[in-house]
């Protein structure tokens, strides 16, 4: 007996519809026309990757920092409207990004 039958047996008048458990919990963001500016530099001889241009609240800046850090599992901090991730990881970045709708601009090589 599988997992589907005890359910049934359990649970006789249930029936599953077809977006139960499909459901795509993104966070949302507030959306802006301006392209984020994700650039590159090295600051006392290590690598860090630096966010700009989000004119966005705060508070969504920061669920965007914490996501991108918990994403890439690296350090980083928000500090001045900036994010800034310890690393080179602009082209994972700008493609989780695009994935979520930001329109992003690459600067620096």
């Amino acid at each position: 007996m599988d997992l589907q039958d005890q359910l049934k047996n359990l649970f006789p008048d249930h029936t599953p519809s077809e977006t139960e458990g499909s459901e795509d919990v993104k966070p949302k963001y507030w959306m802006q026309e301006a392209p984020i500016v994700c650039k590159y530099e090295k600051r006392k001889g290590k690598p860090v990757t630096i966010l700009e241009g989000y004119t966005g609240a705060d508070s969504d800046f920061k669920k965007l920092a914490k996501d991108i850090k918990s994403l890439l599992s690296v350090g980083g901090s928000y500090k001045n409207d900036t994010i800034i991730i310890q690393g080179d990881y602009r082209d994972k970045i700008m493609d989780f990004l695009k994935s979520r709708g930001f329109a992003v601009k690459r600067v620096g090589g």
